[in-house]
């Protein structure tokens, strides 16, 4: 909680992996910006413009301007009751699993930072909506949220000051269609989870019909921490303009997976060289997904662009998640783009053609190339149905967020498509 610290939301972590309770989490400084805002006079106002200053990117993918979404949420006495905060938990992004270490191990940390994002918004009800799977983050949720309601730091009149929050815990039944903001809050009111279709944006019209703002965990945890120590030092934590530090996480075949809170915009080369221990012995690395498997790949020639927003745009693909999954030059790129394809065909809600129809063809298609029954054209077919998935011709971003991989991956991998093809057989089986 401390100004001088580079590594905000992980410094309280036990290294057993038990989880911080409450009189550690406040021995640590913890519930002292939900007190700052309450007692030193802040309005809801002067927090979203501290937290727009900071320049905090929302984590959990698309990465818009924490403070600038807030800004949007209507205010004042003529605005229909309830205002709703959605901490979104779910986290179904292949590949990722940085939400579930700071459930997990820190989980009052995300209780503050909802408070202080439910007080900016004059929101008096707020939500977790949880993956199902995730049963430990559950378990340690469900007690936080108690042990604040025992010292009554969650319900009515909270410190005194007259604020009220009332926060649950929501397990969801799992769908990766609840990425999408709109799809989680037809989920969260009991709905099959389809995407709504916007205008009007959920902070306008959101859950029940009333102004709510969904928020990343991640993105929720780094709150207090603006709040106590300021838009200035948050921005001295990052090597970009982009501000605070990321939890980027490596999954695949390096010797150490893992996941690390560093600077935002530390370099891919630096996170899998340094701290993954580059690639285990004997392998090279051919290629890595930057954030998560709906991220178009990267090679060798991008390893230095540093891991941020702004930045990974320009080497063609997403910081996403900030999750990478390195290709080896012993793994079957088919392989990869068909597990990826096939996930995101199961997950399709169903919606609109492009999506339901075309997701499954590609997958039946990479599923052929990898039996050895490709055909000349394949190519061509697997192109054309990932131009068809692009921004626009689907009614939410989970068909051009599959597109992205599988167009990349025949890009720069276009030769073991074409060895599959010609040799009717995968040469990594």
């Amino acid at each position: 909680m401390k100004g001088n610290s580079e590594k905000p939301l992980t410094e309280r972590m036990h290294t057993d992996g038990s989880v911080v309770d409450l009189q550690t989490y406040e021995q640590a400084g913890g519930y002292q910006a939900i007190r700052k805002v309450l007692h030193a006079g802040m309005t809801p106002m002067a927090v979203t413009e501290e937290v727009k200053a900071a320049n905090l990117r929302g984590r959990g993918g698309a990465g818009f301007q924490t403070g600038v979404k807030w800004s949007f949420v209507p205010r004042g006495k003529d605005v229909p009751n309830p205002t709703y905060l959605v901490v979104n938990g779910d986290e179904m992004e292949p590949g990722t699993f940085k939400d579930r270490l700071l459930m997990e191990r820190d989980p009052h940390q995300l209780i503050e930072g909802a408070m202080v994002a439910a007080f900016a918004i004059e929101a008096d009800i707020a939500y977790i909506f949880l993956r199902g799977e995730y049963t430990l983050a559950a378990e340690r949720l469900a007690r936080a949220i108690a042990e604040a309601y025992e010292h009554h730091y969650l319900g009515k009149n909270i410190f005194g000051a007259g604020c009220n929050l009332e926060l649950y815990l929501h397990l969801s039944g799992g769908r990766y269609i609840c990425g999408d903001e709109t799809g989680l809050l037809n989920a969260l009111e009991g709905k099959r989870a389809n995407p709504r279709a916007k205008p009007p944006f959920p902070v306008v019209v959101g859950l029940f019909g009333k102004p709510t703002v969904v928020n990343n965990v991640e993105t929720i945890c780094c709150v207090p921490h603006i709040i106590n120590n300021g838009a200035e030092w948050f921005h001295g934590l990052s090597k970009t303009n982009d501000g605070g530090t990321k939890l980027y996480g490596v999954s695949g075949k390096v010797k150490r997976p893992g996941l690390w809170e560093l600077p935002m915009g530390t370099t891919a080369r630096e996170i899998i060289e340094e701290h993954a221990g580059g690639m285990r012995d004997g392998l090279k690395l051919r290629g890595l997904l930057p954030g998560g498997s709906s991220t178009p790949f990267i090679v060798e020639q991008h390893l230095d662009t540093p891991m941020d927003f702004t930045e990974m745009p320009k080497a063609g693909s997403r910081l996403g998640t900030g999750t990478m999954i390195v290709l080896d030059d012993h793994t079957c790129a088919v392989g990869m783009a068909w597990n990826m394809t096939r996930f995101f065909a199961r997950e399709s809600c169903g919606f609109c053609t492009p999506c339901w129809s075309g997701l499954g063809w590609a997958e039946r298609i990479l599923r052929s190339i990898e039996d050895g029954k490709g055909k000349p054209g394949d190519l061509d077919k697997l192109a054309f149905q990932a131009k068809m998935w692009s921004p626009g011709n689907t009614f939410c971003a989970l068909a051009p967020g599959a597109a992205d991989p599988l167009e990349t991956s025949m890009k720069y991998f276009r030769e073991d498509f074409e060895r599959h093809i010609r040799e009717h057989r995968c040469p990594w089986s």
